[in-house]
């Protein structure tokens, strides 16, 4: 009986195993695919997955790798700055190519104890009070307590729960890929600048070394949307779009996306669950789809592992889905509205530059912002004070930062006062008196998901407040 089984070993599920070891959980990672993918399909991480990786301390292996941009310009692609002073210490976006997030992440994870086996394709799901039985394609069968589908938004776990997916099909593909270009760069430049004028959806970035990132919008939605374009069908609507071919040949991969915009109607069924693009797809505008796994992932890697582990409290794991499905669905939202904003119809044209004068209001570009960034969610955890639900910021501490002490996916008291205790739950929450603690509030209690789940300075509402998020006391 293994403890946790995780189908699908992208961001998502590698995240999620690396969470699930941090607890001691047994942890096996399926995967059909016998390598890992070369497709580019996510080009960075936002400010709330780069505050995830410092929180575990992983930040240091993704800046080794990545590039730091501005913040700003993300919002259908409206070019603002950064609203100043974001609540973060990290006020940037780190240029990554998703396949150096998954090797990161897949490393993270084996060195955590983390077992990932490729060529496994599931077949089957069965499920008792007891576990779930997977079945693979080659007639294999592995038992598990419990079982998260993290494959994507073709998802063999949803399709075989039955869990329904409502939302809106693709109305329009996009083609891209990596590729050369015969063409001089200043010339590829000058078109991609004219073109976009009107046509956002397109575009040509270089990489070095001759090869390009090319986008572009394709003639109609594929029957067959698992089977990559050829590079002929590149040529004929880069010359439909750009009246060039730019001369692209040699392609390294080609691929298609769609808008198709769906949310799995629940997130959970008996001891299977769904992450990621299992449970959510839509356009890739703002570039959210990557981190909003990751921050799935974050979300219920303490909780499941609070469940195999004996110590959740009623409702623990039932609060990933209340938590996570609200911020999904305000992400299809978001993407649906890029979207029609990216629409070469005058109507849509002129939204765009009515949204484009009001971005000039601070406050508007900072909703905008932290909207796309993840900074804004906050999650209903109750009454309390107004920090509660929300994510913390790293702060300076006497003894270091805030998130230095979050490495160990653990619950953390932050105490000012000197007076409170955690007696009783101790093996599940580290107590850290630091008076020199820059904070709003005397003390707080931060979940291994460094969300504030409780803020104040009185013992009893603290003891009050505990058996919800880190189950009973023990000794």
């Amino acid at each position: 009986m293994i403890d946790v089984l995780v189908v699908g070993a992208g961001p998502t599920g590698m995240m999620l195993a690396g969470e699930l070891r941090l607890h001691g959980v047994q942890v096996r990672v399926l995967d059909k695919e016998t390598e890992p993918t070369r497709v580019v399909r996510s080009l960075g991480l936002h400010v709330r997955s780069i505050e995830v990786m410092d929180q575990r301390g992983l930040l240091e292996r993704f800046l080794e790798h990545g590039k730091r941009y501005p913040v700003g310009g993300f919002f259908a692609g409206i070019a603002k700055s950064a609203p100043v002073e974001l609540d973060t210490t990290h006020p940037y976006v780190l240029g990554i190519p998703q396949p150096v997030t998954d090797r990161l992440l897949t490393e993270r994870a084996v060195e955590l104890g983390a077992e990932v086996e490729r060529g496994r394709e599931l077949a089957g799901l069965g499920q008792d009070d007891q576990g779930v039985t997977a079945e693979l394609a080659d007639g294999t069968r592995l038992r598990a307590r419990y079982f998260v589908g993290c494959d994507g938004g073709r998802s063999t776990v949803r399709k075989l729960l039955g869990v329904g997916f409502p939302g809106e099909p693709s109305r329009t593909d996009t083609l891209i890929g990596e590729m050369r270009v015969g063409a001089e760069p200043e010339e590829v430049a000058a078109v991609v600048a004219e073109v976009r004028e009107t046509q956002k959806r397109f575009g040509a970035g270089p990489l070095g070394d001759g090869f390009y990132r090319v986008g572009v919008p394709a003639a109609g939605v594929a029957e067959n949307r698992s089977l990559p374009p050829t590079l002929d069908e590149f040529r004929r609507q880069l010359k439909a779009c750009a009246g060039t071919d730019f001369g692209v040949h040699s392609p390294r991969w080609l691929s298609r996306f769609g808008d198709a915009t769906r949310l799995a109607e629940r997130y959970r069924t008996g001891r299977v669950l769904l992450a990621g693009d299992a449970a959510h797809i839509h356009p890739p505008v703002g570039g959210q789809g990557l981190n909003l796994g990751i921050q799935d992932a974050f979300n219920l890697g303490w909780k499941l592992a609070a469940e195999v582990n004996g110590w959740a409290p009623d409702g623990l794991l039932d609060s990933y889905h209340t938590e996570r499905h609200p911020v999904a669905a305000d992400v299809l939202d978001n993407t649906r509205a890029q979207m029609e904003l990216l629409s070469t119809e005058p109507g849509p044209r002129a939204v765009r530059r009515l949204l484009a004068e009001l971005t000039r209001f601070e406050d508007v570009s900072r909703h905008l912002t932290e909207k796309v960034t993840a900074l804004n969610v906050r999650y209903d955890l109750g009454a309390g004070h107004e920090l509660v639900g929300r994510r913390m910021r790293d702060v300076e501490l006497r003894q270091g930062r805030l998130y230095e002490l979050t490495h160990t996916g653990r619950g953390l008291l932050l105490d000012r006062t000197g007076r409170l205790s955690v007696t009783g739950w101790s093996d599940r929450i580290d107590h850290v008196v630091d008076v020199g603690a820059r904070l709003e509030v005397p003390a707080m209690l931060l979940r291994p998901d460094g969300h504030v789940a409780w803020a104040g300075d009185d013992q009893q509402d603290l003891f009050d407040r505990l058996p919800r998020w880190f189950g009973a006391a023990t000794g």
